[in-house]
């Protein structure tokens, strides 16, 4: 327990309105053999909304990178229904290949060369009406590779977005831009390279957004190995909250 967690602020209404509604969500990862996982499809609706991708008698979005060994893609569910998906990679000075990899190399392979980890979300879907009934979506969505950087102890996490889309990471895990904006893999938009140290501001995270709290448990359901893998993984967030509130408590009761 680190001292910024002694004193914890009360919960803000939007933060407690997101734990409540982390009890209605499943996560399911997306395993590399399931190639018509409803993930793909949702992927699918979504870019062919915004005219990404040509019709496609499959209906479904895959591409290379999804059949890589370092890839762990998830879809989220609401009352079991799919509402959204993220993908990422986990990137390793042994290991290098990734979406963001190949359009950014030449500054991600230094860090890699100094023996660091990356984490390298993307593929970030929704369903349209889920995205109007539920606002909030994307923290529950990013809050898979947000607790992923614990589990790996990641040095960076990234995010490749529009350049209109860098507030949002500057604001909520003080990203900062690594890149120009460059053109990715055929979109016809740029796209900048973000990137953040989040381990070592993980508690001033929590404190601001407490729904990203985990606990090993649930992180290791959610990336251990794929054959010990849970079909549905529930949320501990709330759990998470209650067991750091406790050893609060407790340190408190010895001062």
């Amino acid at each position: 327990m680190s001292v910024m967690d002694i004193e914890r602020p009360p919960v803000s209404r939007f933060a407690g309105t997101l734990i409540d509604l982390l009890d209605r969500v499943e996560y399911r990862r997306v395993t590399v053999t399931d190639q018509l996982d409803p993930v793909y499809r949702l992927r699918y609706e979504a870019y062919r909304r915004e005219e990404f991708v040509p019709i496609s008698s499959q209906e479904v979005v895959r591409d290379e990178f999804d059949d890589l060994p370092n890839v762990y893609s998830f879809g989220v569910y609401i009352d079991g229904q799919l509402v959204s998906s993220v993908r990422f990679h986990h990137l390793t000075p042994e290991f290098r290949r990734s979406p963001s990899h190949s359009v950014f190399g030449d500054i991600l392979d230094p860090l890699l060369d100094q023996g660091m980890t990356i984490l390298d979300p993307g593929r970030f879907t929704a369903d349209h009406e889920a995205s109007l009934a539920y606002p909030a979506l994307p923290y529950l969505t990013l809050r898979i590779p947000t607790i992923a950087v614990q589990h790996f102890g990641a040095k960076y996490c990234l995010n490749s977005v529009r350049p209109e889309h860098g507030a949002f990471y500057r604001r909520v895990y003080r990203s900062v831009a690594m890149s120009e904006p460059r053109y990715y893999h055929g979109l016809s938009f740029p796209m900048v390279l973000y990137a953040c140290d989040l381990l070592p501001m993980y508690d001033d995270l929590l404190r601001r957004y407490p729904f990203f709290a985990s606990t090993p448990e649930e992180r290791e359901a959610m990336f251990g190995p794929i054959s010990q893998s849970v079909p549905a993984i529930r949320p501990s967030a709330r759990w998470a909250r209650r067991v750091a509130e406790q050893a609060t408590a407790a340190i408190a009761a010895t001062t």
